[in-house]
């Protein structure tokens, strides 16, 4: 069984969308997208440098767009592409859904798996996550918080020195990598002390303590934007990042969607559940890489493949025809 998923905040580098415009179509539908989410794509995904699409507002919107668009190019045959038919909200076109088994995203990435499962258009995504992305740096705005990567460590141990240190576990990622998150002054506590068996404590290219109370304020602004947005129920099996379970609903899909703002990211939790669903193989969106590493140590034996570029599509493609499963034929939760 192959799985879609979609990476966060973090994954993002200057020029990185350069490679997709020499694809068919991929500069107009840019173009409209940055009209849709009154955001410049193209220049903030070929020309900006690395400051610039750290700012929370810019990296979530190019992240989705970049997602969105190694969906589609995917499966060339449909002219629709992936993540919905035209203005509609049904998703990937039939061809496409036949042979993925389910989807997922983290963090943000999470908007984009939305939007290939068919629960909200390709529109609506990138109207959703604009806002999310200058909701969260308002938030972050108002105190000096970050995030660090926890490498190493026994999991149990590493979650009760955070707490300790009044930090967050703000991403369980699995196979040994806790994001944590807060102040300035938490994080450089947790530089100097670091828990017992941890390697290495990395700090992350974010604006803000994500997934933590410190975005309550965007919580609020994001429950009035989604309570009139259309959502449908998925038509791919949607993997959610709050706690790994299968969610059925695109009405709680949306409320999760806005509740992950301030709550941890159990990416460990989705891993179990694609395991567990039959998983064999797992295709990172652009710009794959960090979810595919994290899956080649804690699910062994599963292929992986991160479509960084589109020289990857061949690769994918074979890996998609290999690991192909009607949908009637994939293990229900």
């Amino acid at each position: 069984m192959l799985v879609l998923v979609a990476p966060g905040q973090g994954a993002q580098k200057p020029g990185f969308l350069t490679p997709w415009l020499d694809l068919p179509g991929v500069t107009e539908r840019l173009t409209w997208w940055s009209a849709v989410s009154g955001l410049d794509l193209i220049h903030y995904g070929t020309k900006a440098d690395e400051e610039e699409i750290r700012d929370t507002a810019v990296a979530q919107p190019l992240l989705v767009a970049a997602a969105l668009v190694s969906a589609r190019a995917l499966f060339p045959e449909d002219a629709a592409g992936a993540g919905g038919a035209g203005n509609s909200a049904e998703g990937l076109p039939g061809s496409a859904r036949a042979v993925l088994g389910a989807t997922a995203g983290h963090s943000v990435g999470e908007i984009a798996a939305a939007a290939v499962a068919g629960v909200l258009t390709e529109e609506t995504a990138m109207v959703l996550v604009r806002r999310r992305g200058l909701a969260m740096a308002e938030a972050a705005a108002q105190a000096e918080t970050g995030m660090s990567a926890v490498l190493g460590g026994e999991q149990d141990e590493v979650v009760a020195h955070l707490t300790k240190l009044g930090l967050t576990p703000a991403n369980v990622n699995g196979a040994g990598q806790i994001v944590a998150a807060g102040t300035a002054e938490q994080l450089a506590a947790l530089a100097a002390d670091k828990p017992e068996g941890v390697r290495r404590v990395v700090p992350l290219a974010v604006a803000g303590a994500f997934h933590t109370d410190h975005m309550a304020p965007a919580v609020s602004a994001l429950d009035t934007l989604v309570a009139g947005a259309p959502f449908a129920d998925p038509r791919l099996t949607y993997v959610s990042n709050r706690d790994g379970h299968v969610v059925t609903s695109g009405a709680e899909i949306a409320q999760r969607l806005v509740a992950q703002v301030s709550n941890p990211v159990r990416w460990d939790l989705c891993m179990e559940t694609f395991q567990r669903l039959g998983a064999t193989a797992i295709i990172e969106v652009a710009p794959g890489g960090t979810l595919v590493g994290i899956a080649k140590r804690a699910l062994p034996g599963v292929k992986t493949l991160a479509l960084k570029t589109p020289d990857d599509l061949e690769a994918a493609r074979a890996l998609i025809a290999e690991h192909a499963v009607p949908v009637a034929d994939t293990p229900a939760e």
